[in-house]
C-alpha cells in the first residue's frame, strides 16, 4: 500500500527577518555612507537602533570611525570586496568599551542603479581573546622555565653567603661587628624567600566548596586597614553567584596582589570597587566554560603604561621604582592553577583587573 507524503507548510521568511536572524550585523549604506538598513544585530553594536541610524553617516555613529571610513571608501573606488580584521568599534553610547570586528564590504548596485555598500560586521572578540590567552600561557610557561633556572643559580651562591656570614659572626667578638654579619645573613634569608616566591609561588591547590564573597570579605577587610582614610573601599557583590571549587587560600592571596596595587594605585586618595558577577559560556583559554565567577578590583588610579602592558604579568615587570614585579605574575600562577586566569583594561581614571575562576564542580562532586 503506497503511503502519501505530506510535505510540511513552511512559512517563507521576508528577507528583513532572515537577516534579523543572523548573528552577524548585517548594515546597508548609501554611497554617502549613510545608513539605509541594519539588522538587530548591527543595531546592537552600534548601540542605537535603525530608525535613530537611518540618514546618518556610520562614522558619526563612532567616537573614532576612520579606520572603517578608510575600508568602505576603497570598496567603493575600487568597486571590490574588501575585508579588514580586527577594528575597534567604540560607539557614543559606550565610548570606553571597545568591541573587536571583522568586517566585509561588499559594492552593490540598486535596481535603480545606484551605488550601494553590504557592510558586514563579525563578532572577533572570542578569536582576539583565544589568541591572547594562548600567547599569555605560552608567554607565562616560558617565564616560569626561565624564573626556575635563575632561582637555582641565585639561592646556591646566597647559601654560600649565608654561611660564610655564620661562621664568621662566630669568630668576631665585636658585638658591632657582629651587626653587620647579622645583617648580611638576615638579608640572605630575605633574598632566599623572594627566589622561592618567584619559582614555586604555592603548592599544589587544595580545592574545596567555597563561597566567592567569603575571601573577597576577608581581602576587603585588610585593604581597609592598610588604606587610608581618604580611600574609599566599595563592594559590588551579585549576590546569586554560586559557590565555586577552588582553593581558597590562593585565591585569597591572588586577590591580595591585585587589590594591594590598586591601593598603590590611588595613594592616598580614591576609590576601591570589589565587584562580583557571573558570566555564562564563556572561554578561560581554550576551555569554554557553563558558568563562570568575575572577580573585579577596579580603581581609579592613573592606570597601567603603555610601556609594560604586553608583559605586565612577567615576573620582574613593574612600573614602581619600590616593587619586586612578582606580584602579578605570582596571582596569575595562582589563579592558573585553580583552572582560572587573570584578565585587565586599562585607562587613566578607571583600571579593573579580573580574575575568572570556573565554577563547574567536579564530576564525582556534582553528581555527573
Amino acid at each position: 500500500m503506497a503511503v502519501e507524503r505530506i510535505d510540511p507548510v513552511v512559512s517563507p521568511l521576508e528577507p528583513l527577518e532572515l537577516l534579523d536572524a543572523l548573528t552577524t550585523g548585517v548594515i546597508l549604506l548609501d554611497k554617502n555612507l549613510c545608513v539605509l538598513q541594519a539588522n538587530v544585530a548591527a543595531q546592537g553594536l552600534m548601540a542605537v537602533g535603525v530608525n535613530q541610524a537611518r540618514g546618518r553617516r556610520l562614522m558619526d555613529l563612532m567616537v573614532d570611525g576612520q579606520l572603517f571610513e578608510d575600508v568602505l571608501q576603497r570598496a567603493l573606488v575600487t568597486g571590490e570586496v574588501c575585508q579588514e580584521c580586527e577594528l575597534a568599534v567604540r560607539t557614543w553610547a559606550s565610548p570606553r568599551e571597545a568591541q573587536w570586528v571583522d568586517a566585509t564590504v561588499t559594492p552593490l548596485l540598486s535596481p535603480a542603479g545606484e551605488q550601494r555598500l553590504l557592510l558586514e560586521w563579525v563578532d572577533a572578540a572570542p578569536r582576539t581573546r583565544l589568541t591572547r590567552d594562548q600567547e599569555l600561557r605560552a608567554r607565562l610557561e616560558g617565564s616560569r622555565m626561565m624564573t626556575r633556572q635563575l632561582a637555582h643559580e641565585i639561592k646556591n651562591p646566597l647559601g654560600g653567603m649565608r654561611g660564610a656570614a655564620q661562621l664568621l659572626s662566630r669568630e668576631l667578638t665585636d658585638p658591632s661587628l657582629r651587626e653587620y654579619t647579622g645583617i648580611i645573613i638576615k638579608e640572605a634569608d630575605r633574598l632566599t624567600t623572594l627566589v622561592d616566591s618567584m619559582s614555586n609561588p604555592a603548592g599544589p591547590p587544595r580545592k574545596a566548596l567555597t563561597n566567592v564573597h567569603e575571601p573577597c570579605e576577608h581581602v576587603r577587610s585588610l585593604l581597609i586597614a592598610e588604606a587610608s582614610r581618604e580611600v574609599e573601599i566599595e563592594r559590588d557583590y551579585d549576590p546569586s553567584l554560586p559557590e565555586g571549587f577552588f582553593d581558597r587560600d590562593q585565591i585569597v592571596q591572588a586577590l591580595l596582589n591585585l587589590a594591594r596595587n590598586a591601593l598603590q594605585a590611588v595613594g592616598s586618595r580614591g576609590r576601591i570597587v570589589l565587584r562580583t558577577r557571573t558570566q555564562t559560556h564563556a572561554h578561560i583559554g581554550l576551555v569554554r566554560h557553563r558558568l563562570v565567577a568575575r572577580i573585579e578590583v577596579v580603581d581609579d588610579g592613573p592606570g597601567v603604561p603603555d610601556s609594560i602592558r604586553a608583559t605586565l604579568f612577567y615576573p620582574l615587570v613593574t612600573a614602581r621604582p619600590e616593587g619586586s614585579g612578582l606580584g602579578l605574575a605570582v596571582s596569575q600562577e595562582l589563579v592558573t592553577r585553580n583552572g582560572g586566569q587573570i584578565e585587565f583594561e586599562s585607562e587613566p581614571g578607571r583600571t579593573v583587573f579580573a580574575i575568572l575562576m570556573p565554577l563547574e564542580q567536579p564530576a564525582m562532586e556534582s553528581g555527573r
